[in-house]
C-alpha cells in the first residue's frame, strides 16, 4: 500500500500545480475525489464514486465530483471511457498503462487487455492514411460465457 499512497500523494502535487497554473481554487473536496479515484481499482461512475465517498462520511455534491473529475481528465490524471449507453466511467491514469477493453453485454463487465498487435495496427493505419495517430480507442462487445455469470 505505500507504493499506492505514494502515487496519491504525487497525483495531488500535479493537480495543485494544474489548478494554480489555471486559476482554480484548491479543496479538500477536489483532493478528497483523486484519494478515492485512486483508491479503487476499477471503472468507476460518479453515482458509485458518489455513494462510496458519502459512506465514508465525505461532505461533498455530485457536481463536485463531476466537476472535479473533468479538471483530473483535463490534466491527464483520470481516463473517461464511455462504454454503450452507460454513464461515464473514469480510471486513473497516473499509472495507466494502455489497455483496450472488452465489455459482456450479459453481465456488464469490463475486461482490460493489452496486445501489441494493436500498435502495429495502429502504425499501419497511420501510414496507409498518412497521418501520425497519437492515440487510439478499441472497444469489444460481447456474450459473456462465463458459467457463473450472474445475469444468465
Amino acid at each position: 500500500m505505500p507504493q499506492r499512497k505514494n502515487i496519491i500523494e504525487q497525483a495531488k502535487e500535479i493537480f495543485g500545480a494544474f489548478l494554480l497554473k489555471n486559476g482554480y481554487r484548491k479543496t479538500a473536496e477536489r483532493y478528497s475525489v483523486i484519494d478515492e479515484l485512486y483508491a479503487q481499482d476499477e471503472h468507476i461512475d460518479v453515482d458509485n464514486l458518489y455513494l462510496w465517498m458519502k459512506n465514508k462520511e465525505y461532505s461533498i455534491s455530485r457536481a463536485t465530483i463531476y466537476n472535479t473529475l473533468d479538471l483530473l481528465v483535463e490534466c491527464g490524471l483520470a481516463v473517461k471511457h464511455q462504454f454503450n449507453d452507460r454513464s461515464a466511467l473514469y480510471e486513473q491514469a497516473l499509472t495507466y498503462r494502455h489497455h483496450d477493453h472488452l465489455v459482456c453485454n450479459i453481465c456488464h463487465k469490463i475486461k482490460e487487455f493489452s496486445d501489441p498487435r494493436m500498435e502495429e495496427i495502429k502504425n499501419m493505419i497511420g501510414t496507409e492514411l498518412k497521418s501520425q495517430i497519437t492515440s487510439h480507442s478499441l472497444v469489444f462487445y460481447g456474450d459473456c460465457t462465463i458459467d457463473s455469470c450472474e445475469n444468465k
